[in-house]
């Protein structure tokens, strides 16, 4: 059995790697690849990883390339990882929309379209490849920002996908902390979008926990936590997502903003640490620090998710995959993240109630502002994505969108060829 990281010169990878090394008893697992364009990078990673592998007693090999076409030749499940532009491209996307009187963000408003512009292309392209390379019935498993949209492109193709993002684990693990519980023993109500869901109910053995966790002090603790106003919980009866500070403390952010400090000047400063700290051979496991840089509990889901997939073990997980009628009043293309029991055929989603009005027309809005990302980054047409900026709730202003554009697209020029293919043909 071959699994392959697509974007293995991540500094994310440590963890990964762990994981599957953690589960070797149950995947079987005879080479993982780490794929990456940067081999300085990989170097540094590779080493660190098979050094945690020797130190775990893992049975298979590591193998590290530059080469698309052999790390993913006859592998079971192709993982993706990777940022397109790197660090410098996502401070650009935090910090340029600013300018503009907006929130800058690496997944979502402006800063997350001018991600999915530079994304979806690069992806789709890996995808083909999985599919002239991978075994047949290969998975593809996207943990490539913005999630929802990366996925859903995926799908479009026809390609054997599933997204992943660890925000819904993380609030299990700290759920059960606070209730004092196995983290195996919750089960979530959680529902809506990739960076825009919403937890409804937090069973513990048939029992909904979540009235005494938006109640008293944890209410007030809960919402310190994810940066929403206690009351905003309340009257949801239920528990956001942390992405959802930017929809509903929009102006407040952006005005912390605007005071300096922008997340991707910290983790620039992080990854510049860490990969010293991996380049030391006398390392053997991921590093403290590795906490600081996000994504925590990626590399459990990951392992956990790429398991169920090649075993089919019906495990239970929280996925991003086609709604096909799951969440009444969206259309069944759209990607959601949900709940789901997954084996050897996919995930199985768990049923959802309907969303209530108020979750509902955010969740509408944005998964307008998807589609239309989406059909701008595959053909490079600059009135679909000013539509798309017009339909994502954080832009909205016409005038405004159109200024944003032309600004996001020259920042983001080496990475966007299909928006100045004119250019290039006149040249």
């Amino acid at each position: 059995m071959k699994i392959t990281v697509v974007g293995g010169g991540s500094t994310y990878t440590p963890e990964l790697i762990e994981g599957f090394a953690r589960r070797a008893d149950v995947l079987p697992v005879d080479e993982l690849v780490l794929h990456d364009i940067d081999a300085a990078r990989l170097t540094v990673i590779g080493g660190l990883a098979r050094r945690i592998l020797a130190r775990q007693g893992f049975p298979g090999r590591l193998t590290t390339t530059t080469d698309l076409t052999e790390a993913v030749d006859g592998a079971a499940a192709v993982l993706v990882q990777l940022r397109v532009g790197g660090q410098a491209a996502r401070l650009v996307d935090e910090t340029l929309p600013n300018r503009f009187g907006l929130l800058g963000q690496e997944t979502t408003g402006p800063g997350g379209f001018a991600k999915a512009l530079r994304t979806v292309p690069v992806v789709l392209d890996i995808a083909e490849e999985v599919r002239r390379r991978a075994l047949p019935g290969a998975w593809i498993v996207d943990f490539t920002n913005p999630v929802g949209i990366v996925t859903r492109a995926l799908l479009d193709a026809g390609h054997r996908a599933v997204g992943l993002c660890n925000v819904a684990i993380k609030f299990q693990r700290r759920l059960a902390a606070r209730l004092g519980t196995d983290p195996g023993r919750i089960r979530l109500g959680h529902a809506g979008l990739n960076h825009l869901s919403w937890i409804r109910s937090v069973t513990v053995d048939g029992v909904d926990r979540l009235p005494e966790l938006l109640s008293g002090p944890a209410l007030d603790e809960l919402a310190a936590e994810i940066r929403v106003p206690a009351g905003a919980l309340r009257d949801l009866g239920a528990i956001p997502s942390y992405y959802l500070h930017y929809f509903y403390c929009t102006e407040q952010e952006v005005s912390a903003q605007r005071a300096g400090g922008h997340r991707a000047e910290r983790v620039l400063a992080i990854e510049k640490e860490l990969l010293s700290l991996y380049a030391d051979p006398a390392l053997d496991h991921k590093p403290d620090l590795l906490e600081q840089r996000g994504g925590a509990y990626y590399s459990e889901a990951a392992a956990a998710l790429v398991t169920s997939l090649l075993t089919g073990d019906g495990a239970h997980h929280y996925v991003n995959v086609r709604n096909d009628g799951l969440l009444a009043g969206l259309p069944d293309e759209a990607v959601v993240e949900v709940a789901a029991d997954v084996d050897t055929d996919g995930p199985h989603p768990v049923p959802v109630p309907p969303l209530p009005p108020e979750m509902l027309g955010l969740v509408q809005a944005v998964t307008a502002y998807e589609t239309l990302a989406i059909e701008a980054a595959l053909t490079g047409d600059r009135t679909i994505a000013r539509r798309a900026l017009v339909a994502n709730p954080l832009v909205r202003e016409w005038e405004l969108a159109a200024e944003l554009l032309d600004a996001l697209l020259d920042a983001n020029r080496a990475h966007l060829p299909r928006f100045f293919a004119s250019e290039a043909a006149d040249a």
